[in-house]
C-alpha cells in the first residue's frame, strides 16, 4: 500500500509543476512551402506549423469570434511581392461543445497546422506573418494569449522575431523601461492536484458503495474464511491477503491504465460532441439502472469465469492474482456499472484520470477483504447479508438514471434539438429523486421484492436526505444557479424563465463611489459579473482606490479564458465573495486579449520584447508580465494605493474560503499599512506611486 501511494504522490507532484506561475514562451512556428518548385508568377500554398506544449491545446481560426475563445488569427505584411489567396485554412482541428460559452469551438493539441494560399510575383517573396492565437490548459486552468512573428523567404524559413508588420511613426511609440519586480511570486495552485484528488476520494467512495451490493458483500466473510483456515501459519495467511488486495488494485489499475491508452484525452472531444458515443453512453446508464432495478443481469461468460476460477487453484502468488481476478468477474454485474460509470466520467478529463479513478476504486473495493482477513474478529461487527443489500442496488439504478440525462442533455445541446433544456432537465431529476425518496420509504416496491409492512429508521433517514436534495432542485427551475450541480446542469441560456436576473452589468448605471470617479473608460466594450462596478482601466482605478481609500483588486482575465468565466460562476457568485468585492476594493478587469487599437498617441514599445503595443489587451498583458513576471489567466493581484502587493497573487482556485481568505487577508495587509503610515504623520507623499510606462 506504501508503494502506491507513494507513486499517487509522485504522479500529483509532477501534475502540480503546471500550476506555477512564471513567463510561459510562446510555441514555436515554422512555415514551409509546398510546392517543389516556385517560380514568378506561380500559385503556392505555405504551411504553418507550431508545436504545442504537452497538456496545452491551441483554439484553431474557424469558429464564430464572437463566441468567447481568442480565434487564431495571421496578419500578413503587405508586399508587391505576392498576393493572398482566400482564408487561413486549419487542418486536422478538432471540435467540441463548451458548456461555460455555450458553443461549439475548435482547438489542436500537439501540433497546430494552418495553410494559406498565395500568388506570387517574385522568385523569393518575403511574405511575413504575425500569428495572434491563444493556448489552455485543463491541466492548471489557465490561459495564455500569444503573438508570433513568422518569416518565409522563398524556400529558406526564417523564425524571425520581433518583426512589425505596420508602419508606425517613429514619433508615436513610446519606450518603456524594463519595470523592477521587487515581488517575486510563485503561485502554486492548479486544477490539475485538487481536482485530481478530488476524482480519486469520490472513486474511492464509489469503491466502498460497491462493496455493499448483494454481488460482493456475501462474498468478504467466504473469502477471509479462506485465507484464515487454509494456512497454519497467521504470518502466511496475511502475506496471502495482502497478495489478495494487492491484485485486486492491480487489476482494476490496469483497466484505467489500458482505457487511457486507447482512448487518451483526444477521446475527450469524441465524446464530447459527436451524438454516436453520447447516445451510446445514455443508453448503456439506462441499461446499467434496469439492470439494478432488477430487470435483468449483466453477466460475463460463464465459460471465461470458469476459466479464471480454474486458474486460481494452481496456488502461489499466480493463483491468489486468478482468485482476486474471479472476484473481479463475478462481482461484475454490480461493480461493473460503477466502474464503467467512473472510467466514463473520467472520459472528459484528462488521460490520467481514469487511472487515478480506477486506483481509488480498486483501494476502496480490496480494502476490507485485506483488512478482516488480517483481523478475522473484525467480520463478527458486519451486518448480515439480508434485503438491504438489494435496497443499496435500487438506489443505484436511481443514480444511474440521473446520471445517464447527462450524456442525453450533451448531444441536445451541441445539435441544438432543445428537446432537454435546463428547466425540462431540472423537472426529470426532481422525479427521478422523488421516486427515490419514496421509494425508500415503501411507497414504492419492484417485482422481485417484497413488500415491506414497516420502514427501517435508515431508510427514513436516507428519504429525508433525498426529498431534501429534492427541495434544493425545485428553485433551479425559476433559475437559481444550483452551483453544487454546475457541472451537471445544461447552460442558464437554455432556461425558458429566470427570475430576477441580470447576471451581467455595464456603465448603464453606476453607483455613486463609480459616478465619484468617473465613468469607466473601455465600460462601452467591457463588462464585469454579478452587479459589481468597476474599471477596465488599471491608472484609473489606482486613482480611484487612492479617491475612495481601498485596495484594489486586479482581475487579468480574456474573453476568450474558459477557466476565468469558471472562477466567476464558481466562486465569485458566492454571496461571501461577492459582497468583499463589492464593498472592500476598488475591482479592475484587465482583459488581455481585447483587440480594441487605442490612440495612437497612446501606443508605446515594450522592453521585454521590443514590440509596438498598440491595442487594450496588448498592454494590459505587457503590464501583468512586466510588473509580475507572469502572463498565464486567470490570475488575481491586490495592490495598495501606492500600487505595491498586499500579498502573493492567486491563480485558478474553485474553493470559495481560499479566495475569501485572500480577500481577507489583502485587506487586513492594507488597513496595517494605512495605520502605519497615519502614525508616521502621513509622510508619504503621493509622487511614490510607480509608473510603469515611463521614458
Amino acid at each position: 500500500m506504501r508503494h502506491l501511494k507513494l507513486i499517487l504522490i509522485i504522479v500529483l507532484g509532477l501534475l502540480s509543476k503546471f500550476g506555477q506561475s512564471q513567463v510561459m514562451k510562446a510555441p514555436d512556428w515554422k512555415a514551409e512551402i509546398q510546392e517543389n518548385t516556385v517560380a514568378k508568377g506561380d500559385t503556392i500554398t505555405v504551411l504553418y506549423t507550431s508545436k504545442i506544449p504537452e497538456d496545452w491545446y491551441m483554439y484553431s481560426s474557424d469558429f464564430d469570434p464572437n463566441l468567447g475563445p481568442m480565434v487564431t488569427e495571421f496578419k500578413f505584411n503587405e508586399s508587391e511581392q505576392f498576393e493572398k489567396l482566400g482564408n487561413l485554412q486549419p487542418i486536422g482541428q478538432k471540435k467540441k461543445y463548451d458548456e461555460l460559452f455555450e458553443g461549439e469551438y475548435t482547438y489542436f493539441k500537439k501540433e497546430a497546422k494552418f495553410k494559406q494560399r498565395f500568388i506570387i510575383h517574385s522568385d523569393s517573396p518575403d511574405i511575413k506573418a504575425m500569428a495572434s492565437y491563444q493556448i489552455c490548459s485543463d491541466i492548471n486552468g489557465q490561459c495564455i494569449p500569444f503573438e508570433s512573428d513568422i518569416s518565409l523567404f522563398g524556400n529558406n524559413v526564417d523564425q524571425a522575431s520581433n518583426i512589425e508588420l505596420d508602419e508606425t511613426n517613429a514619433n508615436a511609440p513610446k519606450s518603456l523601461k524594463a519595470f523592477k519586480n521587487d515581488f517575486k511570486t510563485t503561485e502554486t495552485e492548479g486544477q490539475g492536484v485538487s481536482f485530481l484528488l478530488t476524482f480519486f476520494f469520490l472513486s474511492f467512495g464509489a469503491g466502498l458503495v460497491a462493496l455493499l451490493t448483494p454481488c460482493v458483500f456475501p462474498m468478504i466473510p467466504m473469502t477471509v474464511s479462506f485465507f484464515t483456515k487454509s494456512n497454519t501459519s497467521r504470518k502466511k495467511g496475511v502475506m496471502q491477503a495482502i497478495l489478495y488486495g494487492v491484485s485486486i488494485i492491480a487489476i482494476y489499475t490496469i483497466v484505467g491504465t489500458l482505457f487511457s491508452v486507447l482512448f487518451g484525452a483526444d477521446f475527450a472531444n469524441f465524446l464530447s460532441t459527436h451524438w454516436i458515443p453520447n447516445l451510446f453512453f445514455f443508453a448503456i446508464f439506462v441499461l446499467f439502472a434496469l439492470s439494478f432495478f432488477g430487470l435483468f443481469e449483466i453477466r460475463l461468460p460463464n465459460k471465461f469465469v470458469n476459466q479464471m476460477d480454474s486458474k486460481s487453484d494452481k496456488g502461489g502468488v499466480l493463483g491468489i492474482f486468478f482468485m482476486a481476478f474471479t472476484l473481479v468477474l463475478v462481482s461484475f454485474s454490480c461493480t461493473g456499472p460503477i466502474a464503467g460509470t467512473i472510467l466514463l466520467q473520467a472520459a472528459s478529463g484528462d488521460t490520467v484520470q481514469p487511472l487515478v479513478g480506477m486506483l481509488g476504486f480498486s483501494l476502496a473495493f480490496a480494502l476490507p477483504f485485506t483488512l478482516f482477513a488480517i483481523f478475522p474478529n473484525w467480520i463478527k461487527s458486519l451486518p448480515k447479508s439480508g434485503g438491504w443489500l438489494n435496497t443499496v442496488k435500487v438506489v443505484l439504478g436511481f443514480v444511474e438514471l440521473a446520471l445517464a440525462l447527462k450524456f442525453l442533455s450533451i448531444v441536445d445541446q451541441v445539435y441544438h434539438w432543445e428537446i432537454l433544456n435546463r428547466d425540462v432537465y431540472l423537472a426529470l431529476w426532481i422525479v427521478i429523486f422523488a421516486f427515490l425518496g419514496f421509494y425508500l420509504l415503501g411507497k414504492i416496491t419492484f417485482p422481485h421484492e417484497e413488500k415491506k409492512e414497516n420502514t427501517s429508521v435508515g431508510r427514513v433517514i436516507s428519504a429525508l436526505l433525498v426529498f431534501s436534495f429534492v427541495i434544493y432542485l425545485i428553485p433551479g427551475l425559476v433559475g437559481a444557479p444550483l452551483k453544487a450541480l454546475a457541472g451537471y446542469m445544461p447552460p442558464m441560456s437554455t432556461q425558458s424563465f429566470v427570475m430576477n436576473s441580470p447576471q451581467v452589468t455595464t456603465t448603464a448605471s453606476t453607483s455613486p463611489e463609480i459616478s465619484e470617479c468617473g465613468a469607466p473608460k473601455f465600460g462601452n466594450l467591457l463588462e464585469l459579473p454579478y452587479g459589481i462596478q468597476g474599471y477596465f482601466d488599471y491608472d484609473q482605478a489606482l486613482a480611484c482606490a487612492k479617491k475612495q481609500d481601498k485596495p484594489l483588486f486586479i482581475d487579468f482575465t480574456g474573453h476568450g479564458c474558459v477557466n476565468c468565466r469558471e472562477m466567476e460562476a464558481a466562486v465569485w457568485s458566492d454571496p461571501k465573495v461577492l459582497k468583499r468585492l463589492k464593498e472592500d476594493y476598488v475591482v479592475v478587469a484587465l482583459y488581455v486579449d481585447e483587440k480594441t487599437e487605442l490612440p495612437e498617441n497612446e501606443w508605446y514599445v515594450s522592453a521585454y520584447d521590443d514590440r509596438v503595443k498598440k491595442t487594450i489587451g496588448g498592454q494590459n498583458l505587457d503590464f501583468m508580465i512586466q510588473r509580475l513576471n507572469a502572463n498565464a489567466q486567470p490570475y488575481y493581484t491586490l495592490v495598495d494605493t501606492n500600487g505595491s502587493l498586499l500579498s502573493a497573487p492567486k491563480g485558478y482556485d474553485l474553493n470559495v474560503d481560499n479566495f475569501v481568505e485572500f480577500l481577507d487577508n489583502g485587506l487586513k495587509e492594507f488597513q496595517n499599512r494605512s495605520s502605519v503610515m497615519e502614525v508616521a504623520g502621513n509622510e508619504k507623499s503621493q509622487d511614490t506611486e510607480p509608473n510603469l510606462f515611463v521614458n
